[in-house]
């Protein structure tokens, strides 16, 4: 299964190439540099779907956080599944 995660834009690396756009990604404080190619709109502290590092849309906090929040869900669910 591939995921796409949300994480919060801390750094935009301009570059004069648009497909070398690049950006440095918060994920809860775990940063990656991530391509930014698909989303050359990006600001700093905007929020992005990231997937095999390439940021994808860009989303607003509110649901940046509702998927962080069921990503958690998810991961508590499995934990209890495996202690069964």
């Amino acid at each position: 299964m591939c995921l796409a995660v949300p994480g919060k834009v801390i750094e935009i690396i301009s570059s004069d190439n648009l497909l070398d756009l690049k950006g440095k990604i918060s994920f809860a404080g775990i940063i990656k540099e991530v391509c930014l190619a698909y989303v050359p709109e990006v600001k700093i502290n905007d929020y992005v779907i990231v997937h095999a590092g390439f940021a994808l849309s860009i989303i607003d906090e509110q649901e940046a956080k509702q998927t962080l929040d069921d990503l958690a869900t998810i991961k508590n669910f499995d934990e209890g599944v495996a202690k069964l």
